[in-house]
């Protein structure tokens, strides 16, 4: 495998040991939480974004469309965290130029600086087309093949074989995390199976920014759920240990809607309402940069 140089260090980079991670979708949902908690598990965070970054006047503002300003971004790091991107449904060009352009451009600029590590925000909607495993059924494996529910789910999947063909073709380490839902708490029934709380991104984005020889690894991202559907082995093979659980959250939700209810359309599928919400393909949206985190 090719073995770019690596970028040279600023004397100020070479004099802090910590590593340096350049975080994208700096402003996002997620990535506000991120800025706020990776630092407690050693990490220094340089933040792109195409918005400006609350509270960092440092932070690079620029479009994953930049060439130059995303290859400034990335030198002189030592692995990204990816996050940036529309993180719901749109129309498939705003999805094109945003997730899968983007993400493209990402990994050129990491091969060109000779960055070898890269942690993708993938999602359950790479998936999202499973249906919800019954009572009884084995949980739903990180092999499963892709089956999106929404030019959304499918960058996710593009997202994934890219990191895997990166891997294969110029050794550049890939976890990619389909996550369910990070948020301060679940917002819905089918939450309470696929959340993971900040807290618990905060340690899986740690063990796989840090876990030894991962080549490109497809994990779960959620918390230790007691109503889980999918399988965490591989990421807890990174080291991760989850420590929350969304039942605290469940007797209110269920109050609220009930229980999860398979035979309702919206409910049968993993990727829950993306499945049967109205198709976006012909419909212009307001917002093009949504880094936050997938419903």
């Amino acid at each position: 495998m090719p073995a770019d140089q690596p970028a040279e260090r600023t004397l100020s980079e070479e004099n802090d040991a910590r590593p340096l991670v350049l975080l994208t979708g700096a402003a996002g949902g997620v990535g506000t939480l991120m800025r706020e908690l990776l630092p407690a598990h050693g990490y220094r965070l340089r933040n792109l974004d195409m918005l400006p970054v609350d509270g960092d006047p440092d932070a690079v503002v620029a479009d994953l469309a930049d060439r130059e300003a995303l290859r400034e971004a990335v030198r002189g790091t030592d692995a990204i965290l990816h996050l940036a991107g529309i993180s719901v449904e749109s129309t498939f060009e705003k999805i094109l130029r945003a997730n899968i352009e983007g993400t493209y451009r990402l990994y050129e600029a990491a091969r060109e600086e000779g960055v070898r590590r890269i942690v993708f925000a993938s999602s359950n909607h790479a998936v999202g087309a499973t249906e919800w495993p019954a009572p009884g059924e084995p949980p739903i494996p990180v092999d499963a093949p892709h089956r999106p529910d929404t030019f959304y789910g499918l960058s996710k999947c593009f997202g994934e074989d890219l990191a895997q063909l990166y891997w294969e073709l110029h050794g550049i380490e890939t976890v990619s995390i389909r996550i369910g839902s990070c948020f301060p708490k679940p917002t819905s029934v089918r939450m309470l199976s696929v959340w993971m709380s900040p807290a618990d991104g905060a340690r899986l984005f740690d063990a796989a920014l840090s876990a030894p020889n991962v080549g490109h690894t497809v994990v779960h991202g959620s918390s230790a759920n007691t109503r889980t559907v999918w399988d965490l082995t591989s990421a807890r093979a990174l080291g991760y240990e989850p420590r929350d659980d969304s039942e605290p959250f469940a007797a209110e939700l269920i109050a609220q809607h009930g229980e999860l209810d398979t035979s309702r359309p919206e409910q049968a599928r993993l990727g829950g309402h993306f499945m049967t919400d109205p198709p976006l393909w012909r419909e212009p949206q307001a917002t093009t940069h949504v880094a936050g985190a997938t419903p």
